[in-house]
């Protein structure tokens, strides 16, 4: 896990960095590839804003949060971005299972074709259909040589 820490417009503080990055590593479980994380924790006249760009493997995620406290936004920032890993989760999942893969990278259950029986309807319009085409062809060989 590579974390990096920026503070603009304020001093940094060691128990901020220590905390983002005890969150930062509670997030760390939710995904399958190291990530890495970029934490920016500013000073806007009195509000404090955090803001968190995370990637790992294939995914990104980013969130921005502001409230009085650094620690406050921290923790929304986290509880967001939380959110978003398992929203992204829960999505490549319901793909797998929607492409006939199994989650555990077993054999895809076997799909029976089911040959469906034609409605007598269909039949007399195939019927139309294959005795209409040839006169139309004609027509179209009659306009084309005048």
């Amino acid at each position: 896990m590579n974390v990096r820490i920026t503070f603009r417009h304020m001093d940094s503080s060691e128990a901020v960095k220590t905390h983002a990055k005890q969150k930062l590593t509670k997030l760390q479980k939710f995904l399958r590839e190291p990530m890495t994380a970029k934490v920016t924790l500013s000073l806007d006249k009195l509000a404090h804003v955090a803001e968190t760009h995370i990637a790992s493997g294939g995914s990104r995620h980013e969130a921005k949060e502001t409230s009085d406290d650094m620690y406050t936004s921290i923790d929304k920032v986290m509880a967001k971005l939380e959110r978003q890993i398992r929203g992204d989760k829960g999505v490549k999942q319901a793909k797998k299972k929607r492409s006939g893969k199994t989650l555990r990278g077993g054999k895809a259950p076997a799909v029976v074709p089911v040959a469906m029986p034609v409605a007598p309807i269909a039949k007399k319009a195939a019927k139309k259909k294959a005795t209409a085409s040839p006169s139309k062809a004609s027509k179209k060989k009659k306009t084309q040589s005048r």
